[in-house]
């Protein structure tokens, strides 16, 4: 057959010839087929430089290329998750924020007495023992029989010590015994650096299921200690009361709000919302939104904002409660809950008090840019408060579920989880312990709950700027304070006193809306683009490049790795079957005999160039020319076959 030599011949060449490239059998080879082929030049140097000295300057400059590439790709990554900070201002009709606002007493003294005669007969005592005087009395200190002989429970639950050293040793003032403190000490005030310890004073709480776990808590001041005894006991009975006859306790809106204006027009208390908050009583928002409908407004300025007049009603005051005179309020967004608590802002009594508004709105991106979160829905806890998601009410909840799981009971100032119930003595004898310890381990951050809350990426916020001035003026002081005595239904004879009045302010100062916004500083198309910049800088290199070095160094090698490994398994196992007889050629060996080259498995004809490409045979003698075969000049043999027209035109 004709085609029968050139089968032989590509046969051979694929027995004979090296391979190279993808299909390679090492995988030194693979790279060097990889460095003289590539469009990387740097790789190309390296192979066909001449001289190990400019061979190795080529490898430090190559391995420095990749070096800057791989540092500057990360570079660009980092970046790419970064984002770039846009302030735009609009000047527009702005909606007028909530305005809450709370009278600092929470709850009427007079009407609170009955419920409070017994901690304030106690705390009155407590104040006699320490300092020596007494309402309408001389001032001589109480024996501690007379201690004795009260029969209070109040100093048996939590007794107050006076801290005479550092040594932990106290005086218990119920008894008049000193004691060793056990436990750990709680300095509540800053202000102890070096003052006179026998000024110290606190109380001690203790564990109720183990009296020696306890823990001593000391104020510098003996102001602060009483009156932080006292909230205890007060949050205890508040507890302890039905909500209903809390908000008839507190102020009403009558009672709280003397006059109203808004936008230069007259409003009443229809324009104010009621809610009860846990330690300030009856409080009162403007505006809130309840009945689907938000005040604007599109002038700034004191006279286009809300104008209201205050009573505060001093001489109904709880003496051991609050210290200071006037309103708490807050400015806040509809769907948010007034934390009047953590950010009011107090209102002096006998003062106009005018608070100017900015209002700026914010958008932080969410991940993979900040770790904010969109509506909380990804936040592990319950929101207690049914407003709008912050950091301030995930924090509050977290602290709350986390009451209600280690104490058994929820903190009073809090809003009450679902199936739990406030704490107080006789269901939770224990809980004041339990509830300072807790607070010191979320104030320190072990709760988890400032690792667990995250910022919202949105929100609103109001700055705000305040001035106040003397109101009213010495010389319209009598007439104002009659008109407004008159206007709150008392005698002309009993005019209000200046302190019981405060003027409240709020207004926008001017109606440009900030809103600043987080944008990405990169695009995906930026990102690449940088990519194939840098690419091209160092290494010459394009994306067809860095597809060709994923499938040499990636794909090409491991089949190169696998392949050798199943050549091996094969050999060890064709050798197991022949029951270990012979031993196997040596490798070198077997690669001098050749193998078939699966880059030749077309049928086509070698060419010149492939057939030059042959290896010698090992001791041979170089091959020479051959001498002619005269025989194949014999024309007639080789056209024996020739037609017969063709051999009469010949004989002619």
């Amino acid at each position: 057959a004709a085609t029968a030599p050139g089968k032989k011949i590509t046969a051979r060449l694929k027995r004979t010839l090296p391979v190279r490239g993808p299909q390679a059998p090492t995988l030194s080879e693979l790279m060097r087929w990889y460095c003289l082929n590539t469009n990387t030049h740097g790789c190309r140097r390296i192979v066909v430089s001449r001289g190990r000295l400019r061979r190795l300057l080529w490898i430090l400059l190559t391995l420095s290329a990749v070096g800057l590439i791989l540092w500057q790709c990360a570079e660009l990554l980092m970046n790419y998750y970064s984002a770039s900070v846009s302030v735009t201002v609009q000047f527009q009709k702005l909606p007028f924020p909530a305005v809450t606002i709370c009278n600092i007493n929470p709850y009427k003294y007079s009407a609170m007495k009955e419920y409070l005669s017994e901690l304030d007969k106690e705390t009155k005592k407590a104040l006699e023992t320490f300092y020596g005087f007494s309402e309408g009395k001389s001032k001589v200190r109480r024996s501690v029989d007379d201690w004795n002989s009260t029969g209070s429970d109040f100093f048996q639950q939590i007794p107050l010590l006076k801290v005479e050293d550092f040594s932990r040793t106290a005086t218990d003032l119920r008894s008049g015994q000193k004691r060793r403190v056990e436990g750990s000490v709680f300095h509540k005030d800053s202000s102890i650096v070096n003052g006179d310890s026998n000024d110290i004073i606190g109380f001690q709480l203790c564990d109720a299921n183990n009296s020696s776990e306890c823990a001593l808590y000391t104020f510098s001041s003996g102001v602060n200690a009483i009156q932080e005894w006292y909230k205890l006991h007060y949050m205890n009975i508040m507890a302890q009361i039905p909500l209903e006859t809390k908000e008839k306790l507190s102020y009403s809106a009558d009672d709280l709000i003397l006059t109203c204006f808004f936008d230069g027009l007259s409003c009443d208390k229809r324009y104010f919302t009621r809610f009860h908050h846990p330690l300030h009583g009856n409080c009162y928002t403007f505006n809130s939104g309840e009945n689907g409908t938000i005040l604007s407004t599109s002038t700034g300025g004191s006279e286009y904002g809300l104008h209201v007049v205050l009573y505060i009603d001093e001489a109904d005051y709880n003496p051991f409660l609050v210290t200071s005179t006037g309103a708490k309020i807050i400015v806040h967004d509809q769907n948010e809950y007034p934390f009047i608590e953590d950010i009011g802002t107090e209102i002096e009594t006998a003062a106009a008090t005018s608070i100017g508004m900015h209002f700026t709105r914010s958008r932080k991106l969410s991940k993979p840019y900040s770790d904010c979160t969109e509506t909380g829905a990804d936040i592990p806890v319950d929101n207690l408060y049914n407003k709008s998601y912050s950091l301030q009410i995930c924090l509050h909840s977290c602290f709350q579920k986390a009451m209600v799981e280690s104490c058994g009971c929820a903190q009073y100032a809090q809003p009450l989880p679902a199936g739990a119930e406030y704490c107080n003595y006789k269901k939770n004898p224990n809980w004041m312990y339990c509830y300072y310890r807790l607070h010191e381990k979320f104030v320190k951050e072990q709760l988890g709950c400032q690792q667990i809350c995250k910022d919202a990426c949105s929100f609103k916020e109001w700055a705000l700027t305040t001035s106040i001035a003397q109101w009213p003026s010495t010389v319209s002081e009598d007439w104002m304070l009659r008109v407004l005595s008159w206007d709150k239904g008392q005698k002309l004879n009993k005019k209000l006193n200046k302190t019981d009045l405060a003027n409240l302010m709020v207004f926008y100062k001017d109606l440009n809306e900030r809103f600043i916004s987080e944008n990405p500083a990169n695009t995906l198309v930026i990102l690449l683009s940088n990519f194939g910049g840098q690419l091209g800088l160092w290494m010459s290199c394009s994306v067809v490049c860095v597809i060709e070095i994923v499938e040499v160094f990636l794909i090409d090698s491991l089949s190169i790795v696998l392949r050798r490994q199943w050549q091996r398994a094969k050999k060890w196992w064709s050798h197991r079957q022949r029951g270990g007889a012979g031993t196997a050629a040596p490798a070198s060996h077997l690669e001098r005999q050749g193998h078939a080259n699966p880059a030749c498995l077309d049928e086509d004809l070698p060419t010149f160039t492939t057939a030059l490409r042959l290896p010698l045979p090992q001791d041979s003698p170089l091959p020479r020319t051959p001498p002619p075969n005269y025989s194949t000049l014999r024309l007639e043999s080789a056209f024996s076959e020739q037609l017969p027209d063709t051999l009469e035109l010949g004989r002619r």
